[in-house]
């Protein structure tokens, strides 16, 4: 079968000795990691009869459409917002929060975007590093001061949401919400907020989960679970937009923040002249 966007054709051994464009040759190196992760060596490669690139493909996918947003958030805003997506509340998304939030420190505001987001953990160190403000600014000798705690990106904050974003998801826009970190935009979360742990493997492969935590809030109501986090601004992606290459949700989304830059910029606080002591 010819290899489509939705319908990958599987790269066969002989493949790799073919030159590709970069994406090609990335593609093939995922496939190939993943495919020795079963064969335990590269070696074991050549005796593979083809190779399933779906889920590498799936990654190249993701990858092109963050790098889409970011450099649509970036063209939109003149530079001057951060774009940060969270793809779960588990290592992922921890990871991509951290490569990403600790990069862009320059910025006057920050865009988060967490449709789709898995779940995982109960994000609570992602709010907390949103919601820092400079608490003081330190100079040295030589070089520009900076701000204590460093990690920060004080202007304003937006986060889109979606109905593909529950659990982890849920909870990681309730909490922006609760601790007035800024909008939500987009469609009402899907409501998934329950926590499973600890269920061993049955003797086939297969596991049962139940539900295991429920959550409920300062206000002694249950948070999220079948209902979901409504927006502040609701915005739907149309099948139009979606055909188009549109994304109404990310525009809003900048929109809200340069309106609240224009209307609040961060002020950093301007340096002192240094004491003079000279007089004892």
């Amino acid at each position: 079968m010819a290899a489509t966007p939705s319908h990958p054709r599987a790269l066969t051994p002989e493949d790799l000795a073919q030159p590709h464009p970069v994406f090609v040759v990335w593609e093939i190196t995922l496939a190939c990691d993943q495919a020795c992760r079963h064969c335990g060596s590269r070696a074991g490669l050549a005796r593979a009869s083809e190779l399933d690139t779906s889920e590498a493909l799936d990654l190249v996918r993701q990858l092109a459409w963050l790098e889409q947003n970011r450099r649509r958030v970036q063209e939109l805003s003149d530079g001057r917002l951060a774009y940060v997506y969270l793809p779960n509340t588990a290592d992922a998304g921890y990871d991509a929060f951290t490569r990403d939030f600790y990069a862009q420190l320059d910025k006057q505001g920050v865009v988060v975007d967490e449709r789709f987001n898995g779940g995982g953990y109960v994000a609570d160190y992602i709010v907390d590093m949103l919601a820092r403000e400079p608490l003081n600014w330190l100079v040295t000798r030589e070089g520009r001061p900076y701000s204590s705690p460093t990690a920060v990106i004080p202007g304003p904050r937006v986060m889109i949401i979606n109905q593909h974003a529950g659990s982890g998801g849920d909870c990681l826009p309730s909490y922006f919400r609760q601790l007035g970190l800024g909008p939500l935009v987009g469609t009402r979360t899907w409501g998934g907020l329950i926590g499973i742990y600890d269920y061993p493997p049955l003797m086939d492969g297969g596991v049962v989960t139940a539900p295991r935590i429920a959550f409920y809030g300062p206000e002694s109501s249950w948070t999220a679970e079948n209902v979901g986090v409504a927006p502040d601004v609701e915005v739907e992606i149309t099948p139009a937009d979606f055909q188009a290459g549109r994304d109404p949700q990310l525009e809003r989304a900048v929109e809200i923040a340069l309106e609240a830059l224009e209307a609040a910029p961060p002020v950093r606080a301007e340096q002192p002249a240094f004491p003079d002591y000279s007089g004892g």
